[in-house]
């Protein structure tokens, strides 16, 4: 995995905020490397063992519905280039063509989609991704271009990795679909309050790179799909972040509790 001259990124990354994670990663190079060996090898290994449940979820997809074994969208990758990604396919075939995010009891979603979307089965099909190079084990889940569109400068600096199968943000909201349910507007709900939000973490995985990182999230998302339940996002993000806007305010309290 190596990092692009900065004069090489596209033209929307090369702000102020995007160069903040640039300069975190240039010191990070030799983490890059290793993480990009460890996909390598992690995936290849991955796809030969589960070759035999790949098989298993392809002819009962198959049998179920009509269509692609293989669901294959256009997504963000590093430096915002586009690739087709591999997920099993959940929904009826053409159920992409009008709302994007999907919701709990989704009409769209097959039996055989909610069991292996239940298990995160249908995810597994982005080993292909990791070891082709378009994806990483641990990073930032691949956007589709509507919503990287609301992209703010800080999170493009996201871009300076490859997209992920899982992350922190992904752990925290696992169950997203249930925020969304019943919203009036679940994108509207999705672009202002849940994608920001889970920004932050994905923001923070690049400051904290490195393998013994990834195999924690690696962890943790496997426990997760065992019904491990961890701490909701937004009171661990108010455990773990303080904005530049509160910690002001703490000092001047304490300066003024000095001085009275």
């Amino acid at each position: 995995m190596i990092l692009k001259d900065w004069s090489l990124l596209p033209e929307d990354m090369k702000n102020d905020e995007v160069r903040r994670y640039y300069d975190i990663l240039q010191k990070k190079k030799p983490a890059l490397v290793i993480k990009r060996a460890f996909d390598i090898v992690a995936s290849s290994i991955l796809l030969l063992l589960l070759s035999p449940l790949f098989l298993i979820t392809a002819i009962a997809i198959r049998i179920e519905s009509k269509g692609p074994v293989m669901y294959r969208q256009v997504r963000k990758t590093a430096y915002e280039r586009d690739f087709r990604i591999h997920k099993f396919r959940s929904m009826y075939q053409n159920s992409d063509k009008g709302y994007l995010l999907t919701l709990k009891n989704d009409s769209r979603v097959t039996r055989v989609g909610a069991v292996i979307r239940k298990y995160k089965i249908d995810e597994l099909g982005q080993l292909i991704d990791v070891l082709k190079g378009d994806m990483t084990f641990v990073g930032v889940r691949p956007q589709v271009q509507k919503y990287v569109d609301s992209y703010t400068d800080e999170m493009k600096a996201t871009f300076l990795l490859p997209a992920g199968i899982t992350s922190l943000a992904s752990i925290y909201y696992r169950n997203e679909n249930d925020l969304l349910l019943g919203h009036e507007d679940p994108d509207e709900l999705y672009l202002s309050e849940i994608l920001p939000d889970k920004m932050k973490y994905n923001l923070m995985g690049i400051e904290k790179l490195s393998l013994g990182y990834d195999l924690k999230i690696m962890l943790m998302t496997v426990l997760t799909v065992f019904g491990k339940d961890y701490k909701p996002a937004k009171q661990v993000y108010s455990d773990v972040f303080r904005t530049e806007n509160e910690a002001d305010r703490q000092i001047v309290e304490m300066r003024e509790a000095k001085n009275g």
